[in-house]
């Protein structure tokens, strides 16, 4: 008998529980389902590893392309407690799988101080008018890298 979308969206959200009561994280967690099995899972592990990239969106990426030895999760579906940041997002879209579902929206993660419009406004703002400062150096050096990947014959697109 096939699992119902709610069915994965609780073990996500029985993610999100562990990670709390844990103290590895924020309340987050996702799971990614192939073919109606999970093959990958993860929570927020923020501050427990110390590594600002550990949102559970991105914990269950690298699990699941490890698993499937692929750095794209095709046919996949990702089920996670909370929509996407815009790092998670960025990450789900790089990783291309056919559908995403979402439990709590953006608001209701602003609403318990996991806000994240300043990414937003800063995406939204020209580079030279973002809260950190970016500078362009070297670019001709690093352009001829660039240049030689247009050329490189052996390359893996993607």
């Amino acid at each position: 008998m096939a699992k119902s979308h709610s069915y994965f969206m609780q073990k996500a959200i029985d993610l999100a529980k562990k990670s709390m009561n844990s103290n590895e994280g924020g309340p987050f967690g996702a799971i990614i389902v192939k073919e109606g099995k999970i093959i990958a899972e993860g929570n927020n592990k923020v501050t427990s590893s110390n590594d600002p990239t550990s949102h559970a969106e991105i914990v269950a990426i690298r699990n699941a392309c490890k698993k499937l030895n692929s750095f794209q999760l095709t046919d996949c579906i990702i089920y996670t407690s909370c929509e996407p940041c815009p790092m998670c997002l960025g990450a789900i879209y790089w990783a291309r799988p056919k559908k995403v579902y979402y439990a709590c929206t953006k608001k209701d993660a602003a609403q318990i101080n996991f806000d994240d419009q300043f990414i937003y406004d800063e995406i939204d703002s020209s580079i030279t008018n973002r809260s950190i400062s970016f500078e362009n150096i070297n670019r001709d050096e690093a352009k001829k890298i660039f240049d030689q990947w247009i050329l490189k014959e052996d390359k893996i697109d993607y």
